[in-house]
C-alpha cells in the first residue's frame, strides 16, 4: 500500500484539495479516485468509496442554491428520473468490468477531461429567457449522463453544464443549480448499487468527505477568480501524471 500508516491523513488532505478544486475549477474526483486506487483499494471499491464525498458536497451545494432561491425542481426532477435509471445501469457495468480494464478507462477519461479543462473558456452569466429550450431532448440525453455518472462520475459535471447551457439555454448559475440537484439524486442511487455489492470502504470515504467539506467551505469564503486558471493548470499536471501511473501500473 503506497500510503501505509498515513492513510487517513492523506485522505483528509486529498479531500481538502478536492473540495477546494471543485469550488474553484471542478474535477476534484480526478484527484481522489486514483489516490484511492494507489492506496490499495480495488478500482471498483475506490469508485464506490469516492461517492461518499460526492454526496456530501452535492447535498450542501443543493442547500446553498436553495437558500439563495436558485432552483427549478420541476425540470430537475424530470432530468433526475432519466439520469437515475442511467446511473443504475452505469454502476452495474462499473462493478462487472475487469479491474485492469476499468483503470485503463479511468486513465483515458482523466486525459480527456484534462484536455477539456485546458481549453475551456470561463463562462459568464448571461441574461437568458426563463423558457427552458428542448426539454425532451435533454431528458433523453440525461439518461446517458446518468449512465456515465453511475459508471465513473469523474468529469460528469462538465457534460451536464454543456447540455444545460448549450441545449437548454440556461445561464451558468441556473445550470449549476440544476446540475447539483440531478447529480445528488443519481449519485445516491448509484451509490446504493455499490453498497449492495459491498464496494465501499466507509472510513476512507468519510475521511474524504470531511476534508472535502472543509476545503469547499474555506474556498467558498473568498473570491478566487484570478486563481481559477492557475488552479486548473496545476490540476491538469497532477491529473496527467496520475493518469500515466494508472495506465502503466
Amino acid at each position: 500500500m503506497l500510503f501505509e500508516g498515513y492513510e487517513y491523513l492523506i485522505l483528509f488532505l486529498a479531500g481538502l484539495a478536492s473540495g477546494s478544486i471543485n469550488t474553484i475549477a471542478g474535477g476534484g474526483s480526478l484527484l481522489t479516485l486514483p489516490i484511492l486506487i494507489f492506496m490499495g483499494l480495488p478500482p471498483t471499491v475506490a469508485n464506490g468509496t469516492n461517492r461518499v464525498q460526492l454526496i456530501f458536497a452535492q447535498f450542501f451545494a443543493v442547500y446553498g442554491f436553495k437558500s439563495k432561491g436558485i432552483y427549478n425542481y420541476k425540470f430537475s426532477l424530470w432530468l433526475s428520473a432519466s439520469a437515475v435509471i442511467g446511473s443504475l445501469v452505469g454502476a452495474k457495468i462499473a462493478i462487472e468490468l475487469p479491474e485492469e480494464f476499468f483503470k485503463k478507462i479511468l486513465s483515458v477519461v482523466m486525459i480527456l477531461v484534462m484536455i477539456n479543462m485546458i481549453f475551456k473558456k470561463k463562462e459568464k452569466e448571461k441574461e437568458k429567457s426563463n423558457q427552458i429550450k428542448k426539454q425532451n431532448l435533454s431528458i433523453f440525453l440525461f439518461f446517458f449522463i446518468g449512465m456515465y455518472g453511475g459508471f465513473i462520475h469523474a468529469g460528469v459535471g462538465f457534460l451536464m453544464i454543456l447540455i444545460l447551457s448549450g441545449v437548454n439555454g440556461l445561464g451558468i448559475v441556473k445550470a449549476n443549480s440544476v446540475k447539483v440537484f440531478v447529480a445528488l439524486l443519481f449519485t445516491i442511487c448509484a451509490f446504493g448499487i455499490f453498497i449492495f455489492e459491498n464496494k465501499v470502504q466507509w472510513m476512507y470515504g468519510i475521511n474524504l468527505a470531511i476534508g472535502s467539506s472543509i476545503g469547499g467551505w474555506i474556498t467558498s469564503r473568498w473570491s478566487f477568480n484570478k486563481s481559477e486558471k492557475i488552479m486548473r493548470y496545476i490540476l491538469c499536471v497532477i491529473i496527467f501524471f496520475l493518469a500515466i501511473r494508472l495506465w502503466i501500473f
